[in-house]
């Protein structure tokens, strides 16, 4: 619906009531319209804000909560931090729509939030606030998104929500996951795209709650056509839980599961011993058809005493040392290690050069799978025509000119450590279904086989591209852009990086390690915007150190072009940016004082600080 002035709205919802617009009658908004009008007795041009609980209150209201919302935060965290830019808020809230967590996008949009109060203790259930994402989602318990003027009372029109139901382990209603947007400039097609982002992050969110309750029991993962279900089982093999999906699988319920009954009654598979974390499985139906692939995940208990590969000491050291004294980098090396070695595929964003290849081999070396393979691909490098055997492999004689004892292929020679993906976003379309699938299904089908290859693999995939905006304009997989960014790391560029003299100074002694610098070359190099980055830097370094006489570089042993003359815009704003960062790092992060500075005002600062993406100290 376009927006319209508030009378217009209230007349609209009226008409809707009494089924004289023009609507779908059965229409998920019109329904919840009637609802708040005959069964809730609402006014559309009411006016006020939300009811909202006292910090007494919500301590007692999410008191029950608290597992949950433990359970649920690095999900939370990651989804803001993926709508964060699109000016998103993010929250928790429990199944009577009173928000219990909250994060706000960055300042200026966050002050709408804050003004409306869009935030923790706020009630937005559809029996006081009309039809809205959160409330109407957990009156229905499905997920919706309410675009602007289809909210129920006109002073809402501005935003748009989008909203998953969370389930709890026994599939009962917990909450609701909501976003919610300000924006003007995001269409109704954007705001579908974030709703599949949080179903998808609210789906990882019940598996996390399934897990850390029956974390002492057997975790079955079965597939089925509306996405898999949990079952949890003892050693008696009885099943213990399971989740809303696999109830509705299975045909379970609540007196089922306290029976005992057993897990071979529904589903039947070779059950030995699990080693690992989680195993896959040939699953067969209790009449012995065949139900798919899942997964058999052993209890806490029974993994403590599986044999695993440990980390070398030192482990993240390597780590440390690249991210050096950069805050943005020091705050990433300490979230790469409370994941350890969870399998969390990691995504590497950075311009050419910085070090993605780099940052990636100590991302392995720092894991449980250090002692196996780290195989890299460059998929700008590989022809479109040659990355597919290479990545999945083929048989023999699966093609002309194919080798006589076919290819294993990149992905099952990395089987048990890490594959690294480089420009993952020149990766073509087709191809990255099948990566997709191979993601989901944790096997490769190569060329010409017969059947498939179980692999156990860490992926780390790195681009300069704007995955996310590709996503949207359809040049990338949404779905698979979702499934490689479990954890984003932004290397900034050299010229952007807080200890930028640090990482010269160190690298000078690496590349030249016999030489010093002259005043003049450092000066130099200090000032160098380095398009090329840390790849540019050492080859510069590298040469002078070849060049110069009597151990002394000078700036004549410097071979760097001329950079910056130009006045594109890119340029300018590399220039800008790399000003505002240098300002910022010599007042120690404080706005205020760099904004004086530099002789702007404190909102315009901030205001660059947004437009040019630079992270400022928390």
């Amino acid at each position: 619906m376009a927006s319209l002035s508030a009378s217009n709205h209230v007349a609209r919802v009226l008409s809707v009531a009494n089924h004289v617009a023009d609507v779908d009658a059965s229409s998920r908004i019109a329904n919840s319209w009637r609802r708040c009008l005959i069964g809730h007795k609402l006014d559309p041009a009411r006016q006020g804000p939300p009811q909202t609980l006292t910090e007494a209150e919500i301590r007692h209201v999410a008191e029950p909560m608290e597992e949950t919302i433990r359970l649920a935060t690095p999900e939370l965290d990651d989804l803001a931090r993926v709508l964060r830019d699109a000016g998103y808020c993010v929250n928790l809230a429990d199944a009577n729509a009173t928000m219990l967590f909250s994060r706000l996008p960055g300042e200026a949009d966050a002050r709408m939030f804050l003004d409306w109060k869009i935030y923790t203790g706020s009630n937005f259930a559809e029996t006081f606030e009309g039809t809205n994402g959160l409330g109407t989602a957990l009156a229905e318990q499905k997920p919706i998104l309410v675009h602007r003027d289809e909210h129920f009372r006109a002073q809402w029109h501005m935003f748009s929500c989008a909203v998953a139901p969370l389930f709890d382990q026994a599939g009962r209603l917990a909450g609701a996951v909501n976003i919610t947007s300000c924006r003007e400039d995001l269409e109704r097609a954007a705001h579908q795209l974030a709703l599949a982002v949080t179903m998808e992050a609210t789906r990882r969110m019940e598996g996390a709650i399934f897990r850390g309750h029956f974390r002492n029991a057997w975790i079955a993962t079965v597939p089925g056509d509306g996405g898999s279900g949990l079952v949890a089982y003892d050693d008696d093999r009885r099943i213990v839980g399971a989740c809303r999906s696999a109830r509705a699988l299975l045909g379970l319920t609540d007196g089922l599961i306290a029976s005992g009954i057993d897990l071979s009654r529904y589903i039947k598979f070779d059950h030995h011993a699990a080693r690992g974390a989680d195993e896959i499985v040939e699953l067969r139906r209790a009449d012995g058809s065949p139900l798919g692939q899942g997964h058999v995940a052993p209890p806490l208990r029974a993994r403590s005493h599986a044999p695993r590969r440990d980390a070398p000491a030192g482990r993240f050291e390597a780590l440390h040392r690249l991210a050096g004294r950069d805050p943005g980098l020091v705050r990433s090396v300490k979230r790469l290690m409370s994941i350890g070695d969870h399998n969390l595929p990691v995504l590497l964003h950075g311009e050419t050069g910085v070090g993605k290849d780099v940052f990636a081999r100590a991302i392995h070396a720092a894991s449980n799978r250090a002692r196996n393979n780290y195989v890299a691909l460059n998929c700008a490098a590989m022809p479109e025509s040659l990355i597919d055997a290479e990545l999945f492999g083929y048989e023999a004689g699966a093609f002309t000119g194919a080798r006589r004892d076919g290819s294993k292929g990149l992905i099952v020679q990395a089987d048990g450590g890490t594959l690294f993906l480089d420009e993952i976003g020149d990766m073509p379309i087709a191809l990255q279904t099948r990566l997709l699938r191979v993601l989901e299904n944790r096997e490769v089908w190569p060329l010409g086989a017969l059947k498939p290859v179980p692999v156990d693999i860490r992926l780390i995939s790195a681009t300069h591209r704007d995955l996310g905006r590709m996503a949207e304009e359809g040049a990338f997989r949404a779905d698979l852009y979702f499934r490689l960014r479990g954890l984003e790391v932004k290397l900034p560029a050299l010229r952007e990086r807080a200890d930028r003299e640090d990482v010269i100074r160190q690298i000078a002694r690496e590349e030249a390690p016999d030489c010093r610098l002259s005043d003049e070359a450092w000066s130099l190099l200090a000032a160098y915007p380095y398009p090329g980055n840390m790849r540019q830097l050492r080859h510069v370094l590298r040469l002078a150190g070849c060049t110069a006489e009597h151990g002394v570089i000078t700036d004549a042993d410097l071979d760097l072009p001329p950079f910056g003359g130009r006045t594109t815009e890119p340029d300018l704003a590399a220039a800008e940016r790399a000003t505002i960062v240098e300002a910022l790092r010599k007042h120690g992060g404080r706005v205020t004082d760099a904004a004086r500075a530099l002789k702007l005002s404190r909102a315009t600062l901030y205001r660059k600080i947004k437009l040019l993406k630079i992270e400022t100290a928390q």
